[in-house]
């Protein structure tokens, strides 16, 4: 199966992707002394009843950044005074890290743009243009700009670390040179955003309840993972889509993490990534993408990656990897009943299970709410799992209290 992945992606790599020029960012040769790029990232979406992308907003999730890093806006995107964020996207670009590898320093300057988008939190500094709280992103043109990144094998790595777990932390453990901007040091340049895109494909629920996957686009996708949890208990199934509609069957779930962990990784690395990259974008994700509910991960071509999310270096490396994986939440009949039910009882324990999905998860189920009168109990339920978000005075006292460690 993976030597079929890595054939496919040869052919991916070939495809050609949209690029942005840009006079900050010119187009040099390849950099003589070897400079090797990595990247992971993750699109989050869920898809509606239709199997398309719906909007939505998170009411939790993994937000739990360390206040060094920065934030573009946060009332246009945190949850706000009312419990509830006011800035709609359908896609989520979680925690895209760039890593460098080269065997002597160097400077780089590298650009990203992010159509239908914007970029929201970043570290180290950037240069980030103003973006005003808008109700869509489809007229968005998000850009991220790192103007001097000085690459420093060897470097005694001091990267600031503060009270408290972060999934943050995790994407540091690998072999990457470290990296500076201006005073501040890192393994990496972190950002994210979010947008409103088409997905690549149409996800939806057949009457024989199984997954049908759609291809709704020229990039189309190849491997495909459709996993599920309930009760406790997890199932999945590995596809080949070979750029075809698919029907995934739902799996029966007598799986465990631990082989879809080793599943994933072997994927990872035969898309580009190295072992420790893949383990660290693992152990990054390690509770968010195998809580409740039942989703499908795919690996997102380069050239369909390279589409959405241009990157522009000066120089240019001598290898480039761009892994990023895509992840659709899939509303079962399950989950709706699950989620009705709650609401109508209150039952918090259930409603945060489905966390920062539950909005659009509400709103596939108003209908049902509805016919029986109980749709104004929505709005108390997603009140009652959003919780309270840091605000920048509470990061600001954070740091003054406890300093980041070396």
């Amino acid at each position: 199966m993976l030597k079929r992945i890595a054939a496919l992606m040869l052919v991916a790599l070939v495809v050609g992707g949209a690029t942005l020029a840009t006079r900050a960012l010119s187009a040099h040769s390849t950099d003589p002394s070897g400079l090797t790029v990595h990247e992971w990232g993750t699109f989050t979406s869920i898809a509606g009843p239709d199997g398309q992308a719906m909007e939505w907003q998170p009411l939790t999730g993994p937000s739990d950044l360390p206040c060094f890093v920065t934030l573009l806006n946060p009332n246009s995107i945190k949850i706000g005074a009312g419990g509830i964020p006011a800035l709609k996207a359908t896609v989520r670009m979680e925690t895209p890290v760039v890593y460098f590898y080269s065997e002597v320093p160097q400077t780089v300057r590298l650009a990203v743009t992010f159509h239908r988008g914007i970029v929201s939190e970043w570290y180290p500094r950037a240069e980030v243009a103003p973006a005003a709280p808008v109700p869509t992103m489809i007229n968005a043109l998000g850009r991220i700009q790192w103007t001097d990144v000085k690459i420093t094998p060897g470097a005694p790595e001091h990267f600031p670390v503060e009270r408290g777990a972060s999934h943050y932390y995790a994407a540091r453990a690998t072999d990457a040179s470290p990296i500076q901007v201006g005073t501040q040091q890192e393994k990496f340049l972190f950002y994210r955003g979010l947008a409103s895109f088409p997905l690549l494909f149409a996800a939806t629920v057949n009457p024989e309840g199984n997954v049908a996957i759609a291809q709704t686009r020229d990039r189309a996708i190849d491997t495909a993972i459709l996993f599920e949890r309930r009760g406790g208990k997890i199932g999945y199934t590995v596809v080949q889509a070979g750029g075809k509609d698919v029907v995934i069957s739902r799996p029966p779930l007598n799986a465990s993490v631990e082989s879809l962990r080793a599943d994933l990784h072997d994927i990872l690395t035969a898309h580009g990534l190295y072992n420790r990259e893949a383990s660290a974008m693992l152990e990054t994700w390690r509770d968010s993408w195998f809580e409740e509910g039942a989703r499908v991960f795919y690996l997102l071509p380069q050239a369909a990656t390279d589409a959405l999310l241009p990157l522009q270096m000066d120089p240019k490396p001598a290898s480039l990897a761009r892994v990023f994986v895509g992840r659709v939440e899939i509303v079962t009949p399950e989950i709706q009943t699950d989620v009705a039910n709650a609401i109508l009882l209150n039952d918090r324990t259930v409603l945060r299970k489905y966390g920062r999905f539950l909005e659009p998860i509400s709103r596939i189920v108003a209908p049902r709410l509805t016919a029986t009168h109980n749709e104004g109990k929505i709005p108390d339920a997603l009140r009652s799992v959003a919780p309270l978000q840091p605000t920048q005075a509470a990061c600001a006292a954070s740091r003054s209290s406890t300093p980041p460690t070396p």
